[in-house]
């Protein structure tokens, strides 16, 4: 390990920045980026970078889909309906998308 820490440590450094530049950088150097952390990724691409929003939130749903063994449909559809209200009421829709990450 460095000075500036793990990879993990510098991914979440970059993560408070919100800077996009540093967070794809230090992403990079990891084997695979969290649920979680991809979930405040599209946050930021929702206010940083609007055009690429929407497919971030559809590849979000496909992780959770694939990495949640105990997703249901009805999970699938709530991930769904809150990216879609997150341009309009984002409070409620994080709120919903966190305890979907969170699981069971």
């Amino acid at each position: 390990m460095t000075s500036s820490g793990s990879a993990y440590q510098r991914f979440r450094r970059a993560l408070a920045t919100q800077n996009l530049m540093l967070i794809r950088a230090a992403a990079a150097e990891l084997p695979q980026v969290r649920l979680d952390d991809a979930l405040e990724v599209c946050v930021l691409l929702r206010d940083r970078e609007p055009e690429r929003y929407e497919r971030a939130a559809v590849r979000w749903i496909a992780r959770f889909c694939v990495e949640r063994q105990e997703v249901t449909v009805e999970d699938v559809s709530q991930a769904s309906t809150a990216f879609a209200l997150m341009r309009t009421d984002p409070v409620r829709a994080l709120t919903i998308l966190q305890v979907l990450c969170a699981g069971p």
